[in-house]
């Protein structure tokens, strides 16, 4: 049995979006901008975010690669779902429920404001390893892509679809940065401070719903 792209991304792209709500996506790269050289070093960082998050996806999906093969889906594959919806249930009613809590931009994320284009391109893949909801996320969708029966093909486009989509709450400021410049320095500063307010409640909705829907498809295909 194997699943259509069109179909894989309807589970892909609800994965990529808690990567792309997420304040560790979006304040780095509004950050950047407030750098002595705004525009290379943001660039650098938008580079390094998107191979970090297609990397580690591409990474997963070498593994169901390596156990399966991609042109056919696993009988493992719905337990995979299951528990990768069941996860993602529960990692969305402890965000719910911890929503409250203050949140702040750590000092040491402040401090990046003073760095140039290589720490940032190298800040960048940091982060995206070391974030446990960025490599969840990228190992969910890569180990959801790699079970799919996709083929080669598929599944190198499936990655390229879901790191465009999680990576786009930094490249969107940062290419409306190089055409408007310091125009957008107050709008930006205010989707952060909103960001930092709302992304708790933003992101506990979308992690209960998509593990709905990964939990729905793993039953459906035993």
């Amino acid at each position: 049995m194997t699943s259509s792209l069109g179909s894989e991304l309807t589970e892909l792209i609800p994965l990529a979006l808690v990567i792309t709500l997420s304040p560790l996506s979006v304040i780095p790269g509004i950050l950047m901008l407030h750098t002595p050289k705004p525009r290379p070093t943001a660039v650098a960082f938008l580079v390094g975010w998107a191979i970090g998050i297609g990397g580690l996806t591409a990474g997963f999906v070498a593994i169901s690669n390596a156990l399966d093969g991609l042109n056919r889906q696993p009988t493992w594959a719905p337990h995979l779902r299951i528990v990768i919806g069941a996860a993602l249930i529960v990692f969305g009613l402890y965000r719910w429920f911890t929503r409250n809590r203050s949140a702040h931009t750590p000092g040491w994320l402040t401090s990046m404001t003073s760095i140039g284009p290589g720490r940032a391109f190298v800040t960048a893949l940091v982060l995206a390893v070391v974030n446990p909801k960025v490599l969840f996320m990228c190992a969910a969708a890569g180990l959801a892509i790699g079970s799919a029966g996709l083929g080669a093909t598929g599944a190198w486009t499936a990655d390229v679809v879901f790191t465009a989509v999680a990576a786009s709450s930094v490249a969107l400021p940062v290419l409306a940065y190089l055409i408007a410049g310091e125009k957008l320095d107050a709008p930006l500063t205010r989707l952060k401070n909103w960001m930092e307010e709302q992304h708790a409640t933003l992101v506990a909705a979308i992690l209960v719903i998509l593990g709905l829907m990964v939990l729905y498809k793993g039953i459906h295909g035993l």
